[in-house]
């Protein structure tokens, strides 16, 4: 993993940058605050370690910089200790705060929680990309499962094509063609049996009520759509 230091103690700068680098991380330091703008969109880091006083510009310019586009984990190492100095760093966006004098273990400790806690977010939150809900129905794109009021449905691999594209765009209308061709990957011949079989079979399997559809609704003319469920 790479971090950003930015420090502009030469001697507290290498003492980090070396003991860091026999704990396994790549470290890349830097000491003013434009440095460290400029550094950090040259590359990705998973984690800044920036001091507060730095010259051309501050670690809290900085630190907006960063904040603009990027989520990465900041630790500010700052002499300056008082309650308002750590408020004002973390209400701009740092993760952590760490006083000097520090130790270098505790230091390595504050790392490896704010970078475990970012990664476990991050897997969540890829996870939840993964999983679409609409109303009671929910469906997994990572497992192919679909599950209503936490109880698992067994669909067919075309079921499961259908609702997934249906729940993917919940305000488009597809017309017959669209569908069969989206889900059966080949040219619609006007044969819409093959469509209605599929859309009477999934309704029955997700649906309270098949004769009065609130998921899959038909569109008369047209095709079908998502229902507005809530």
């Amino acid at each position: 993993m790479k971090i950003l230091l930015v420090e502009d103690d030469v001697e507290i700068s290498e003492m980090l940058r070396k003991f860091l680098g026999t704990e396994g991380f790549e470290v890349v330091a830097v000491y003013d605050g434009e440095s460290a703008c400029r550094k950090f969109y040259e590359e990705e880091y998973s984690l800044v370690l920036l001091d507060l006083m730095i010259p051309k510009m501050d670690g809290m310019e900085v630190m907006n910089v960063i904040r603009r586009n990027s989520t990465v984990p900041i630790i500010i190492l700052s002499a300056k200790d008082t309650d308002s100095d750590k408020s004002l760093g973390l209400g701009l966006g740092a993760d952590d705060y760490v006083t000097k004098p520090f130790s270098v273990t505790e230091v390595l400790a504050r790392i490896k929680a704010n970078i475990r806690r970012s990664t476990q977010y991050a897997a969540g939150a890829a996870r939840e990309e993964q999983r679409i809900t609409r109303g009671e129905l929910v469906i997994d794109l990572n497992e192919f499962s679909v599950r209503k009021k936490g109880k698992k449905l067994e669909l067919t691999a075309k079921e499961f094509e259908i609702l997934k594209l249906l729940m993917q765009n919940p305000k488009k209308v597809y017309t017959k063609e669209q569908l069969y061709a989206s889900v059966w990957k080949d040219a619609y011949l006007g044969d819409e049996n093959a469509v209605n079989v599929h859309i009477s079979r999934l309704r029955n399997k997700i649906e309270d009520n098949p004769r009065d559809p609130q998921y899959i609704l038909t569109v008369w003319g047209i095709g079908y759509k998502l229902g507005e469920t809530p």
